[in-house]
């Protein structure tokens, strides 16, 4: 079993009587986050040391609580030993750390001590040195029992420098930190004006991560430039999801009354506002929202095709376009239905990639062409990804 250790001791170095770990960081709190980073890695328990529990920091806990897994509040060493299963393998996180999931997950492996290191050089001041002319990145991996020997000691010892002392006595392995953990802004922070900074570069890095190309290429530079100012003024995903669908109800509408171009345009830009409110309620942890903005930024594309396709119909007194329009939405839902997100290729239409691909025709006049455009599109992507999948299998 894996379990996790976080520190919530230390106030911001910018503001006195705030602990760095309830800093707001990518929608949440720092300390959220670091726990989000951990159950990601596999843990089932988290241990967070405190030395005294402010509003905040009840508040943080208890969220993390809720996302299922144990989380447990001590003061000492001694604490840690009572909550902590003597067969686990152990991640402790640095208070403050910024870090991404996949150089906490590296740390997470099975395997003895071993420490997260930075060159002595290269290190920012405040880092722990370790030897070797290395100094500690914020994550180690530790055997249960280096908690227990820190217990031994007087209780007035830190938890947090002595388990690592500890770790270094018995010669954990050093990993240095990748490149690009470092370039993400992997370090240990506490000042509230640098980490508002870092969890820009988050946020901006957790929707250039997506798979998709319509996420990739429309929503994530527009993501870019929003999240962060939604963020810091606490909107909730549930308005801005909520304003992108009905932009997008108005966007089926006004092609059923013969505005194709406005209504693809007003069906698109909400689409982009569901993308980025289900974002908003990735960051916060709301359950079911993310699946009802997803249904929603399907549905929306599929409604506004069928529009286009009946009002096209209407207005040639040709059935083609309709025949087009089923196919489209037929087509593009078995190839959403096939694809299996591990092995996504970035050009594999989601739903609301057609709707840029009808778009371009219709500025041009030619919506019909632009329905056949999209069902080759869908048909492509169907049949790349069943090919794919018979190789995996």
């Amino acid at each position: 079993m894996l379990a996790g250790l976080l520190f919530a001791i230390d106030d911001a170095e910018d503001r006195p009587g705030r602990l760095t770990a309830t800093l707001p960081f990518a929608g949440v709190t720092l300390i959220e986050y670091q726990a989000r980073l951990l159950m990601a890695a596999g843990a089932a328990q988290i241990i967070v040391v405190v030395a005294r529990l402010t509003p905040e920091l009840l508040g943080a806990i208890a969220r993390i609580g809720q996302r299922g897994v144990v989380v447990d509040a001590v003061r000492s060493a001694a604490e840690t030993v009572e909550k902590l299963h003597p067969l686990s393998r152990l991640v402790m996180l640095a208070d403050g750390l910024v870090a991404n999931e996949a150089t906490v997950a590296a740390l997470a492996q099975e395997g003895g001590d071993a420490l997260l290191v930075v060159p002595e050089v290269d290190a920012q001041a405040g880092l722990e040195r370790v030897g070797g002319q290395m100094a500690w990145a914020g994550v180690a991996r530790l055997d249960p029992k280096r908690v227990a020997e820190v217990a031994a000691l007087p209780r007035d010892y830190d938890l947090q420098s002595t388990l690592l002392r500890m770790a270094a006595q018995a010669r954990a392995t050093h990993v240095l930190v990748p490149g690009e953990a470092i370039r993400a802004g992997h370090g240990v922070v506490r000042d509230g004006r640098m980490l508002d900074e870092r969890s820009r570069a988050v946020l901006a890095a957790l929707v250039s991560g997506r798979r998709s190309g319509f996420d990739r290429w429309l929503l994530a530079p527009i993501a870019r430039i929003a999240l962060p100012r939604l963020v810091a003024r606490g909107v909730g995903s549930v308005v801005v999801g909520g304003a992108g669908g009905a932009l997008g109800v108005a966007g089926c509408a006004a092609i059923l009354m013969g505005a194709p171009v406005a209504g693809l345009l007003l069906a698109l830009i909400g689409c982009l506002g569901l993308g980025l409110g289900r974002t908003l309620s990735d960051l916060r942890d709301e359950a079911g929202q993310p699946r009802l903005m997803d249904g929603a930024m399907a549905a929306i594309p599929a409604a506004a095709v069928l529009a286009l396709g009946w009002m096209l119909r209407e207005a040639r007194a040709d059935d083609v376009p309709l025949l087009l329009a089923v196919a489209l939405v037929v087509s593009g839902g078995l190839a959403t239905r096939a694809v299996v997100e591990r092995v996504r290729r970035r050009w594999w239409a989601v739903p609301a990639a057609y709707l840029p691909v009808l778009l371009l025709p219709a500025l041009l006049g030619l919506p019909v062409f632009g329905l056949v455009l999209a069902c080759g599109y869908a048909v492509a992507s169907l049949a790349s990804a069943i090919e794919t999948l018979r190789t995996q299998a």
